[in-house]
C-alpha cells in the first residue's frame, strides 16, 4: 500500500504540464460545474496508482485551488484598470490647472514630484509618531529604579542556584559547580559559613522555613540536610554597603583576589550533613521543601522526583512519568502542591493534600527544555524555557497560559515576588530581565563592561523582607549580585 508521500508524488508524476495560457489565467467558456470532469478527462487513461475515490478528492481540491487564483488574477486586472482610469483622471487634472497641455513626460514628472512630497510627509508623520510613543516608553521606563548593590565573590566555579532564609538572621545562599555552598551576610558580603559535605557540584539550596537547616542537591546523587548556624557580624559605620560607578570592582581586580587565595577559607566550615537522600540513580538537579518542613521532594536526571520524609530519610513516594531529565521542582508555600519540569518540554503539577489520592497533571505549553516552574502566592504557576518564553498559568483552569512572555534568549531558573508579584527572568546572554504578571516588561537591570553578570545567569530569588537588597542573581561568572528594585505601583498598573 503506498503511503501518503508515495501519493502525492504519483499525483505529481500523472497531472500534465501547463503553458502559461491555460486555464489558471484565463476563464473559458466551461461553466464552474464542469471543471472537475474536465481535469479527470485529462487523466483518463494515464497510469494512476491512486484509488479513484482519493484521486477524485484530490481533483477537487486542485480545482478549488484554480478556482482561488484566478479570482485573485481577475481582481489583480481589476485593480490594474482601476488605478489607469485614477492616472487618466489626474492627468486630466492637472492640464486644467495649467491651463496648458502636458506632454508625458511633464506628466511623468508632476507625478513623481506630487509623489515625492507625498513620501516625506509620510516619513515626517511617521518619525513624529514614533519619537513619541519612544520618548513615552522612556519615561515610564525611567521610573523603575534598579540598583546593584553588593557583589558576594568566593566561590571557585560557577554559581547554579541562590537562596535567602526564610528565618531570622537573614542570610544569602549560594550553590555552586566548585562542589561548595557558601552562606553569606547580605550587607558586608561576607562569607558566613561553607558547606563541604558534597563531593559533586551543588546544583541547589534551599533553606527550612522555620529552623536553621540547609538543603542542598548534588551531582553525587544525593540531597544532603545540614544544619549552620551563623552570627552576623557587625558593619563598620564607615562602610558603604552601596557599590557606584567609582567604587565597582573590576573584573580583572576580582581575579586577583581570587588568585591571591580564597576569599571564603576563613569561614566556619561544615562537613558532616544530618540526613542524606539517596534513593536517586543520576544527578540531583533540585530540591525543596514542603509547606511545613517535614518532607522534602528531589528532582534527577534519572527521570524521577522523590519525596521524602526527613526525619527518616525514608522514600515516601516516587513520582515516574517525565520521559526526559528533570531541570527543576518547586512546592506551593502554602499547600502540598508539587510542580517539577523535564527536558521534554513539560512541567507536571503533583497534588499531595488528599493523603488518599496522589493525582498528577501534565502540561505541554513549550516547544524546547522547561528549565523551571514555579508556584506564585495566588492560584498561579510560571514556566520559563528554553524556547525563549515564560507563560503564567491558572491553577483552577491550566488548558492555556493567561500570559506568554517572548524573549531574545533562553530562560533559566525565575522567580516571583510575593508582594508585587514580580517574575525576574535569568537569561543564557547575561541578562536579567523584570516582568508583571500579564506579561508587561517593566525593567532590565543594568548591566555594562563594571556592572552586572558577565556571563550567563542561571537563577534568580526574591527578599523582599530585606531593606537593602530585594532581588539575588547569580551565574557563570561566579559571583552572586544584590540588588535593589523599586518599581512603583502606578507602573505595574500600566
Amino acid at each position: 500500500m503506498p503511503t501518503e508521500s508515495g501519493s502525492w508524488a504519483a499525483a505529481r508524476q500523472t497531472k500534465p504540464k501547463r503553458k502559461s495560457n491555460s486555464l489558471t489565467l484565463k476563464r473559458t467558456n466551461s461553466s464552474e460545474q464542469e471543471r472537475p470532469s474536465l481535469h479527470r478527462d485529462m487523466l483518463e487513461g494515464q497510469d494512476s496508482k491512486l484509488p479513484s475515490s482519493v484521486r477524485n478528492t484530490l481533483l477537487e481540491l486542485f480545482g478549488q485551488i484554480e478556482r482561488e487564483f484566478e479570482n485573485l488574477y481577475i481582481e489583480n486586472l481589476e485593480l490594474r484598470r482601476e488605478i489607469d482610469t485614477l492616472n487618466e483622471r489626474l492627468a486630466v487634472e492637472g492640464q486644467a490647472i495649467d491651463g496648458a497641455e502636458l506632454n508625458k513626460g511633464q506628466m511623468k514628472t508632476k507625478a513623481s514630484h506630487s509623489t515625492s512630497q507625498l513620501s516625506q510627509k509620510l516619513k515626517t508623520t511617521y518619525k513624529a509618531s514614533t519619537s513619541k510613543i519612544v520618548s513615552s516608553f522612556k519615561t515610564t521606563t525611567s521610573r523603575a529604579i534598579c540598583q546593584l548593590v553588593k557583589e558576594y565573590v568566593g566561590h571557585r566555579d560557577g554559581l547554579w542556584d541562590v537562596s535567602v532564609t526564610r528565618t531570622q538572621p537573614v542570610v544569602l545562599g549560594t550553590a555552586s559547580a566548585d562542589h561548595t555552598a557558601l552562606l553569606w551576610s547580605i550587607e558586608t558580603g561576607k562569607c558566613l559559613t561553607k558547606y563541604v559535605g558534597h563531593a559533586g557540584s551543588v546544583n541547589s539550596i534551599k533553606f527550612h522555613p522555620t529552623d536553621q537547616i540547609a538543603l542542598t542537591a548534588s551531582g553525587d546523587q544525593t540531597a544532603h540536610i545540614w544544619r549552620y548556624v551563623v552570627q552576623l557580624p557587625t558593619p563598620q559605620p564607615s562602610a558603604d554597603t552601596s557599590i557606584n560607578a567609582e567604587e565597582e570592582v573590576d573584573f580583572s581586580d576580582k581575579d586577583e583576589l581570587e588568585a591571591d587565595g580564597d576569599i571564603s577559607s576563613d569561614c566556619p566550615t561544615v562537613r558532616v550533613p544530618i540526613t542524606s537522600l539517596k534513593s536517586h540513580q543520576g544527578v540531583v538537579i533540585a530540591a525543596d521543601w514542603l509547606v511545613g518542613g517535614k518532607q522534602a521532594v528531589t528532582a534527577s536526571w534519572d527521570r524521577t522526583a522523590n519525596l521524602y520524609d526527613v526525619d527518616t530519610s525514608e522514600l515516601v513516594h516516587s513520582l515516574t512519568g517525565h520521559d526526559q531529565e528533570l531541570t527543576h521542582c518547586c512546592t506551593h508555600p502554602t499547600q502540598r502542591l508539587v510542580v517539577t519540569s523535564s527536558r521534554d518540554t513539560t512541567f507536571r503539577l503533583w497534588d499531595f493534600r488528599d493523603p488518599s489520592i496522589h493525582s498528577v497533571n501534565v502540561f505541554q505549553g513549550h516547544t524546547d527544555t522547561v528549565t523551571s516552574a514555579v508556584f506564585t502566592v495566588g492560584d498561579n504557576v510560571v514556566s520559563g524555557s528554553d524556547d525563549r518564553t515564560v507563560k503564567v498559568w491558572d491553577l483552577k483552569n491550566m488548558r492555556s497560559p493567561i500570559a506568554t512572555i517572548r524573549t531574545d534568549s533562553a530562560v533559566n531558573r525565575i522567580s516571583v515576588s510575593v508582594g508585587q508579584r514580580i517574575i525576574a527572568l535569568p537569561h543564557d546572554n547575561r541578562q536579567v530581565r523584570l516582568f508583571d504578571m500579564s506579561g508587561v516588561r517593566l525593567a532590565r537591570l543594568p548591566r555594562s563592561n563594571r556592572q552586572g553578570h558577565r556571563r550567563m545567569v542561571c537563577c534568580s530569588a526574591w527578599s523582599e523582607e530585606h531593606p537593602t537588597c530585594n532581588l539575588f542573581t547569580c551565574g557563570f561568572d561566579r559571583q552572586a549580585i544584590g540588588w535593589n528594585i523599586n518599581i512603583p505601583a502606578l507602573l505595574q498598573e500600566k
